[in-house]
């Protein structure tokens, strides 16, 4: 046997069982949560108070061309039970001769030129900062905020975490694509923050509702300002602290995309910037392995993965080719996938906070026809600021009525 065509079933056989850790991933992870909540021999890690400090948060909200979200996110805050923070709305582009706030711990501030980037925004408004802030809390300008959010937030800081990623629901499920959108995020909460977090690793962030410590944050440095704000981020917080949390506590509202153009726009962005990080999160994986820490292994591996339709369809194409050099292996591979397919329903059956989920799931073909469109546009992705539109204009007290009835 030639020694390349022995080379080439080495790797098809390595990257095989990488896919397949990959798929099986979810359904342990599901295991040992179900484990833990039935309480037989798993406890949950216990994080104790180290600090009665109260923190002084400064809630970053960066708006780009459209204030019709400020008014609502405000009236959110204004409702916090918890008064220590200043909210900073960084409006670029924006007119704001409409925006009166009477609240003195609202601070509207508009650049002089026009940033088109949200990595540009956050930094412009660390820059104006009336007081030294403990904490970073970033927003995008559609968000809301439950009312509790910044007391069960400061709660995690005083139990002695640097850098908190909080709990995203949606604001919107009233379409088939928002409930997608919606079924994406919690198959990615549970997985890639609420059971790391039961079990005592770091959770990955969103680019909204991150919070960290202030000290932390200007230490970040981006090469540049185009997409991937939250990537770039999330690789320096875990390879810097012990452990990156995840407060299931403190919800934050984030409008879901409402048609499938939107959906596909979003979703090139976020395909081109899994390849742009691919260095950042596979230096993080060596990282853990050098310095023998599980945590910064099991991160860097799973930050590595496809996207989940990447991974999926890879996955098929083994089973397909094994029919032809080894159906024991192509029946191994449709038992990884029935797993994985059983542990994405359970999940998105029993972690979701929200209405008419599980009917969504039967829809799951249409989002997987607009990534496939996604990564066809990815070159657009480096050329272009792809901001996702938004539309849907709710104050909390309404949203929070609505999800009681």
């Amino acid at each position: 046997m030639d020694i390349t065509y022995k080379i080439l079933i080495v790797i098809f056989v390595l990257l095989q069982g990488i896919l397949a850790i990959y798929l099986l991933i979810p359904f342990f992870l599901l295991l040992l949560h179900f484990i833990r909540v039935r309480g037989k021999g798993f406890a949950k890690k216990k994080y104790p108070v180290v600090s009665n400090h109260n923190f002084d948060f400064a809630a970053i909200v960066t708006a780009h061309q459209d204030i019709r979200f400020i008014p609502p996110l405000v009236d959110s805050f204004s409702k916090q039970s918890y008064a220590e923070f200043i909210v900073y709305i960084v409006a670029d582009d924006c007119d704001t001769s409409t925006l009166k706030f009477n609240d003195e711990r609202v601070r509207i501030i508009k650049p002089e030129n026009a940033l088109h980037a949200k990595i540009k925004s956050i930094r412009y408004a660390v820059d104006q900062f009336v007081r030294e802030h403990d904490v970073i809390v970033v927003f995008d300008s559609d968000n809301l905020v439950h009312p509790d959010y910044l007391s069960n937030l400061n709660d995690y800081f005083q139990r002695g975490f640097t850098a908190v990623q909080t709990h995203m629901l949606s604001k919107n499920t009233d379409t088939v694509y928002a409930k997608l959108d919606s079924i994406g995020h919690i198959y990615n909460t549970f997985i890639e923050r609420q059971a790391r977090m039961e079990l005592g690793l770091s959770s990955c962030i969103l680019g909204l509702g991150i919070a960290i410590e202030t000290k932390l944050y200007r230490k970040v440095m981006y090469t540049d300002s185009l997409g991937g704000f939250d990537k770039k981020l999330q690789a320096h917080i875990v390879s810097s602290i012990p452990q990156l949390a995840f407060a299931e506590e403190a919800i934050v509202y984030d409008e879901k995309v409402d048609d499938g153009k939107t959906l596909e726009k979003q979703r090139t962005r976020w395909i081109y910037t899994y390849f742009k990080y691919f260095p950042d999160n596979w230096k993080l994986f060596i990282t853990g392995i050098k310095k023998f820490n599980f945590n910064l292994v099991f991160f860097g591996f799973n930050t590595l993965r496809p996207p989940l339709f990447i991974t999926v369809g890879s996955a098929l194409v083994c089973l397909l080719i094994n029919l032809f050099i080894n159906p024991l292996i192509s029946l191994v591979w449709a038992g990884v996938l029935l797993l994985f397919i059983s542990a994405f329903i359970l999940i998105v059956l029993t972690q979701s906070h929200q209405k008419g989920m599980g009917k969504a799931l039967l829809y799951i073909p249409k989002i997987i026809i607009r990534q496939v469109g996604a990564l066809l546009k990815l070159k657009k992705a480096g050329k272009e600021f792809l901001k996702t539109e938004h539309v849907k204009v709710i104050y909390i007290d309404e949203l929070l009525k609505n999800e009681t009835v």
